[in-house]
């Protein structure tokens, strides 16, 4: 068994795997010039930033004028209902990647799934598949399962396999727009699918991941589930938007707070 990562190791890997969110509806492109400068930082930078697609061009922009060509930028479709119609999700896709985007984030249509209709889910996901694939340069596709509103297991299951049968680059949990995101049941669940496959979709935490509590627990169960060689940007995502500097206090050497306000 892989010695267990220390703290500070475990934010340099959650920095690297980092998809440094911002998703508000009050953005400007200030703001997302700001963002971009964030991702500077004296102990590596994040895997991608992920903004709506009007502001893709922006931080692309603005990460290239801090030397910064190797954060991705990624951004989301069908976001956040998962209620748009099939052609309107693959245009949305086609102007993100015209914006500049290096991934896209599309919402997979969890309210058809429930109401049993399979096919909705799959056609949505491979037209994704199929603009992307249309695309000059590679551009990864994340499917997000909305774990938190599928609940079930089964559900879950479910939802995981028709992303990977429709040709997903990564599992995602959830947009963040609801009550209920990413949780350790719905993450062991996805992994069990992603280990059945072989371990070739990656796997991204996304919602309600704010503490190195929640980063050692997620690391932990993709450890076990695919092994620590496994644990890499290429397969392993966090999309957080208050995670950054709480792994920057960690590599710093600062105290860091638990959810229950005890200093470690």
């Amino acid at each position: 068994m892989e010695p267990a990562l220390s703290r500070r190791e475990l934010a340099r890997l959650a920095l690297s795997c980092l998809d440094l969110t911002s998703l508000r509806v009050d953005h400007t492109e200030d703001s997302i010039e700001a963002l971009a400068a964030q991702a500077m930082t004296p102990h590596g930078v994040p895997a991608a930033l992920c903004v709506y697609p009007p502001f893709v061009s922006v931080a692309k922009r603005a990460l290239a004028q801090h030397g910064l060509t190797g954060v991705r930028v990624a951004t989301v479709v069908n976001f956040p209902h998962g209620t748009a119609e099939v052609d309107a999700v693959a245009d949305e896709v086609r102007q993100a990647i015209a914006y500049g985007a290096d991934e896209i984030d599309a919402v997979l249509p969890w309210r058809a799934l429930l109401a049993g209709d399979v096919q909705r889910a799959m056609r949505v996901l491979r037209r994704c598949r199929q603009a992307c694939d249309a695309a000059v340069a590679p551009v990864l596709l994340k499917a997000i399962l909305e774990t938190g509103e599928l609940r079930e297991p089964r559900w879950i299951r479910t939802a995981a396999e028709i992303a990977i049968e429709a040709g997903a680059d990564f599992l995602k949990t959830s947009t963040g727009k609801v009550p209920i995101n990413a949780t350790t049941q719905a993450v062991a669940c996805m992994l069990e699918v992603i280990r059945a496959g072989e371990g070739q979709v990656g796997l991204k935490v996304s919602g309600g991941v704010a503490t190195i509590e929640d980063v050692e627990c997620y690391v932990a169960l993709a450890a076990r589930a695919c092994g620590a060689a496994w644990l890499s940007p290429r397969h392993l995502r966090f999309g957080a938007s208050n995670l950054l500097p709480v792994l920057l206090a960690v590599l710093d050497g600062a105290p860091t707070s638990d959810r229950r306000g005890s200093t470690r």
